[in-house]
């Protein structure tokens, strides 16, 4: 019957999170990204001759950083004017009113839904309501549902909501909802946005969050795209997911229990590599990698983790012509455990070893580190506290992995030293 695209944070323009840039890195992708990313979702729009497209939010990052940004969006709704396409965009928290400064008049066939409440627009040749509101402010604490108007009769109805829904790890509890919330307004089809992992919240009314279009950090790993909704001709929807991203996130997670020498680690890292690779259809890779285990090879990767990073960027700079971009290693090894024990077993530096170890089971012992490190994490400055990578007080787990980091670096010392008492 039709066809139409639901999409939702775009971020136009957004940079691509905590990269070192390094030669043979694929830097001008990275940089284009979210740019590239939305010209495959208009030319996915014209390809599959859809009915309409439908953004659900934070179609830009905040406020432009100059007018470039809102002259290459108008650009690309030329192409979807052109195909008699037209566009019903709300703003998120990342784009609402009040963050946004800098304005280009929107061009024909592409509508803005209103802050000042929900409003309902029709295509009556193909028998669509589309429902929406727009964020006025950032942060939207109450439930914008409750505002909508019910199913308009005789039409498909499809809601355009930019929400946290019941709540997601990761995000801000903007426009909350309930599941019941979104069946009671009788609407076919809810285009959800602002989560950024793809997620069917509700199979009746199908309620979809798309996800992103391009992840732009480690927590936002593997394919991102929007949701391409068939109609049949009883009324029925159905989505299918359809990726656009031009780079993608994946971890590589190595365990090298046994691993002799650091050149093995290297091999092993870029054969893992090279599969992700294959199966992502050669979309260029950013990778976090980590190494765990027990090895022999502990002490040569922990004496020079640099130059251990640098051998795995050159491995994957040769073997993908430069299709992997390495963003960072995490080295998790230690020696192995026979060594340890043999070293370590007696004296007050195997005591330390084990009171180390400890540490994170007793929630006494949790409770007075945790507060030695409140004054010390306050003074830290705000980029490393809002780093993808910032180790959180409230998380007992982050909290050990930083003493097993410790604990590494106190043996790899020791050793160096001989020091075993």
């Amino acid at each position: 019957m039709f066809k139409f695209l639901h999409a939702a944070d775009i971020h136009l323009d957004s940079p691509l999170h905590k990269l070192d840039y390094y030669e043979g890195a694929p830097v001008d992708e990275l940089r284009q990204a979210t740019r590239r990313a939305f010209e495959n979702l208009v030319e996915l729009a014209i390809s599959e001759a859809v009915a309409f497209v439908l953004i659900a939010g934070d179609l830009y990052d905040g406020d432009w950083k100059d007018y470039n940004t809102g002259l290459y969006f108008i650009s690309q709704m030329s192409k979807l004017r052109e195909a008699n396409i037209p566009v019903y965009i709300i703003a998120g928290n990342h784009d609402a009113a009040s963050k946004i400064t800098k304005t280009l008049r929107l061009p024909e066939g592409v509508t803005l839904f209103s802050v000042e409440g929900a409003e309902t627009f029709t295509l009556d040749t193909i028998g669509v309501a589309i429902h929406g509101q727009s964020f006025k402010s950032p942060a939207v604490r109450k439930n914008l549902v409750a505002r909508y108007p019910q199913q308009l009769s005789g039409y498909f109805n499809v809601g355009i909501l930019h929400t946290c829904a019941t709540g997601r790890e990761g995000h801000e509890p903007y426009a909350p909802c309930t599941i019941q919330d979104l069946q009671s307004k009788g609407y076919d089809y809810w285009a959800l946005g602002h989560v950024h992992q793809h997620e069917v919240v509700l199979e009746d009314p199908l309620s979809v969050f798309p996800g992103n279009i391009q992840g732009r950090h480690i927590k936002e790993t593997g394919p991102k795209g929007c949701m391409l909704v068939s109609i049949d001709d009883r009324g029925d929807p159905s989505a299918a997911f359809r990726s656009v991203d031009v780079m993608r996130w994946v971890k590589v997670e190595l365990d090298a229990s046994g691993v002799e020498s650091g050149y093995e680690v290297v091999d092993l890292i870029d054969q893992k590599l090279q599969e992700l690779l294959e199966q992502n259809e050669g979309i260029p890779l950013i990778a976090r990698v980590e190494v765990a285990g027990d090895c022999p090879a502990h002490d040569e990767l922990a004496s020079n983790l640099d130059r251990w990073t640098n051998e795995i960027r050159s491995a994957a700079v040769d073997s993908s012509s430069g299709q992997v971009w390495i963003e960072k290693v995490k080295l998790r090894t230690s020696l192995p455990l026979e060594n340890e024990s043999t070293i370590f077993a007696e004296g007050p530096v195997g005591e330390l070893l084990r009171y180390i170890d400890e540490i994170p089971k007793d929630p006494d012992h949790v409770s007075v580190l945790t507060e030695s490190l409140k004054d010390l994490i306050k003074k830290l400055p705000k980029e490393l506290k809002e780093n993808t990578d910032a180790v959180s007080l409230e998380y007992t787990g982050s909290l050990a992995e930083v003493l097993g980091q410790i604990r590494q670096m106190l043996l790899h010392r020791l050793m160096q030293r001989g020091d075993s008492v």
